[in-house]
């Protein structure tokens, strides 16, 4: 499992407004394949986000990110992955 971790703009809840379905189009995408666990904002207002997947290479979360809206627009100024150990 792993762990992307994203650090986000300010003012991210009203710039990711035009952005938002995509966004979760994707996300429930990867979760209806089994690939994503969960995931959503950190922080209140949200600062940053963790999302959780079950797949065995990183390079898997990386396409997610790389396909991801929220990256695309900009909405993102950084990013990365961890492997995600459950207890």
């Amino acid at each position: 499992m792993y762990a992307l971790f994203y650090d986000y703009v300010d003012n991210i809840v009203e710039r990711r407004a035009p952005h938002r379905e995509r966004h979760l189009a994707l996300y429930r995408d990867w979760q209806k394949s089994g690939r994503l666990l969960m995931g959503g904002a950190v922080g209140d207002p949200p600062y940053g986000a963790l999302i959780v997947f079950d797949v065995q290479d990183p390079s898997e979360v990386e396409a997610f990110a790389a396909s991801d809206p929220y990256v695309l627009e900009g909405l993102v100024t950084e990013r990365r992955v961890e492997p995600w150990a459950v207890v």
